[in-house]
């Protein structure tokens, strides 16, 4: 679960809802149905018009990825494709075939197939590039889903107030009803802004930064898959596929292989003291 996303969210909403105690409102103050079901609906039909049915009908879904997607970390993605490595360079590409037992990630099994089939190296970079092209392409567009739905409800929101002010006009007759019901009529532009601002479109960029992560992990994967079917050294291939890593994975992974490191020392002196 990404609490970022939820913690976002709360901090959002109870600050509207703070602010608008500290001014003396009320909850009951920011709640209009009508205004609620015209922004909510009418964005979510706009959105609907705007793409296929089937990428409209992916936005629950995609809502969630933003909440319940767990994301790979690259240095435990870097040791099991050295793992790998060393196992290839000890006993040959088919004992591999074992360790894509109960994998999940479907990329990483389709191009470890392929390695082990002995498929020409251009053509498994040029067969798992054109699957991440297309990953990238879907992820795109979730995202896209979401910035749309972003833009159109404060004009949803703009529209239920024009509507509202109709209304209001229409009742001159009684200007101690005006005021609040111009207030009621402004929640409709309330309900748009903040949803966009505090739903949509922040959601959009977490989409975004979950692909940007994704690709990385996969491109990553691409590298290391065509480093263990050259048969380079484990070593070499851990150098090559820290490159990808941003500094502090650099200093967790340093951090990791000294532990490691240590950890061999002591088992050695171990050994050879009951020896």
């Amino acid at each position: 679960m990404d609490l970022a996303t939820l913690l976002g969210i709360i901090i959002a909403v109870a600050s509207v809802l703070v602010c608008n105690m500290m001014e003396d409102g009320s909850l009951a103050s920011l709640f209009n149905p009508s205004a609620l079901i015209l922004v909510v609906c009418g964005t979510l039909g706009a959105t609907i018009i705007s793409f296929s049915l089937q990428d409209a009908l992916a936005l629950p879904k995609l809502i969630m990825l933003t909440v319940f997607n767990k994301q790979q970390n690259p240095l435990n993605v870097i040791d099991m494709l050295v793992g790998c490595a060393e196992k290839a360079r000890r006993e040959g590409l088919l004992v591999l075939q074992e360790s894509l037992t109960g994998n999940e990630d479907p990329f990483l099994v389709r191009g470890m197939n392929l390695v082990i089939d002995g498929a020409d190296p251009a053509l498994v970079r040029g067969i798992l590039e054109t699957d991440l092209a297309f990953l990238e392409r879907r992820h795109s567009t979730g995202a896209g889903v979401l910035e749309t739905a972003g833009g159109y409800a404060p004009t949803m929101g703009i529209i239920g107030t024009v509507m509202g002010l109709v209304q209001v006009l229409g009742k001159l007759e009684n200007p101690s009803e005006l005021g609040p019901a111009i207030a009621v009529a402004f929640l409709a532009t309330f309900y748009g802004i903040a949803s966009a601002n505090m739903f949509w479109l922040p959601l959009a960029a977490k989409l975004r930064l979950r692909n940007k992560g994704e690709t990385l992990i996969k491109e990553l994967m691409i590298e290391g898959m065509l480093s263990i079917q050259a048969g380079e050294n484990p070593r070499i291939v851990r150098e090559k596929l820290e490159a990808f890593l941003a500094p502090k994975f650099h200093r967790e992974a340093k951090e990791a292989k000294d532990a490691k490191d240590a950890k061999d020392a002591k088992e050695q002196g171990a050994e050879r003291k009951a020896g």
